[in-house]
């Protein structure tokens, strides 16, 4: 059976995973997938890793575009897929995939979501997540010292010199394309049945 692809976009930190978590939760009687966009970039194994360290990972140029859309046209039309598997610390895609079986509904989440016009289109819901600013920088230092091994001073200086200009840049913008925009991420808990409800809604025959 074809699936409803849902698009969760929104700044680093925002919360985006966060929102599809809660979603998912009150989805009890539907199967749902999740696939994050941060699982394709590109695999750039031909480059050293300080080479690696110094790109700009926030611009649409580093995100394998092709395969994730391949990907979502495969899970919308009932295939499952082998989902790349990244490795942040090294900045490296890993030998290893996770398969990702079809499901009535697959989230989908990612700061460049709506950025690429092909998987754009093929979001049925489309959902950005929108977040103050220092809020969102917050959360990205705790989740990359906790998460990703990163240190304090290389997360600022990635911050100043790529993720906010790439935000106002390229993620910012795509607010325009989104059917729902949610203030506070996941701690909207109003928003969160909403879409919940809506999604069910579509769902039914």
């Amino acid at each position: 059976m074809p699936s409803l692809i849902v698009g969760i976009a929104g700044g680093s930190g925002s919360g985006k995973s966060t929102v599809a978590r809660k979603v998912a939760e009150l989805l009890t009687d539907i199967s749902v997938a999740s696939v994050g966009m941060d699982a394709y970039y590109r695999n750039l194994s031909h480059l050293t890793f300080e080479e690696r360290k110094q790109l700009n990972w926030d611009h649409p140029d580093v995100v394998d575009m092709e395969l994730l859309g391949d990907q979502l046209e495969a899970l919308a039309s009932g295939a499952a897929i082998e989902k790349p598997v990244y490795d942040f610390a090294a900045h490296l895609r890993t030998a290893r995939t996770e398969r990702v079986s079809s499901a009535d509904v697959v989230i989908v989440d990612g700061i460049l979501l709506f950025w690429n016009p092909r998987v754009r289109a093929l979001c049925d819901i489309k959902i950005f997540v929108d977040v103050e600013a220092d809020i969102r920088l917050i959360r990205r230092i705790r989740r990359d010292i906790r998460v990703r091994g990163r240190n304090l001073n290389d997360i600022l200086d990635q911050y100043l010199t790529t993720v906010r200009p790439m935000h106002e840049e390229f993620v910012e913008p795509t607010k325009e394309f989104a059917d729902i925009i949610v203030p506070h991420g996941g701690s909207n808990e109003i928003a969160v049945e909403m879409i919940a409800a809506r999604i069910q809604q579509r769902l039914r025959p």
